[in-house]
């Protein structure tokens, strides 16, 4: 894989057309319930930040992994149980219909979380 990606753009050309389109369905969800994010390139994938980092996808020959952190999967516990997964991260199969409702959900969790991380930072410094 190219490790001079600069560009979320740039990443999705690395991947079939039919995986594209899925990870442009994840970009849009993402985009939508954080518009304030700044979209990135991080570890080699695509990832967002608004108070910190948000969360990251990335693709693979069989999946699509989704990496909100350990806050938001285990937040999330029972829809992602459905789904292979980690402390911090979600395998969603290629070939299967994307559970865009949980991302939106889980985007908008750690939009939160990193809001009031934020504002607790600010609280402690006065």
């Amino acid at each position: 894989m190219n490790t001079d990606i600069k560009t979320v753009e740039e990443y999705f050309s690395l991947f079939p057309e039919e995986t594209q389109m899925e990870m442009h369905k994840i970009r849009e969800v993402i985009k939508e319930n954080a518009p304030k994010a700044e979209e990135v390139i991080s570890y080699k994938m695509p990832a967002y930040k608004y108070h910190g980092m948000l969360v990251y996808f990335a693709a693979y020959k069989n999946h699509i992994g989704f990496y909100p952190g350990a806050g938001g999967v285990a937040a999330f516990k029972e829809e992602v149980s459905k789904y292979k997964n980690a402390k911090g991260s979600v395998q969603f199969p290629l070939g299967k219909p994307l559970p865009l409702a949980l991302v939106k959900k889980i985007v908008k969790f750690r939009v939160k979380e990193n809001e009031e991380k934020a504002l607790k930072k600010v609280i402690t410094k006065k």
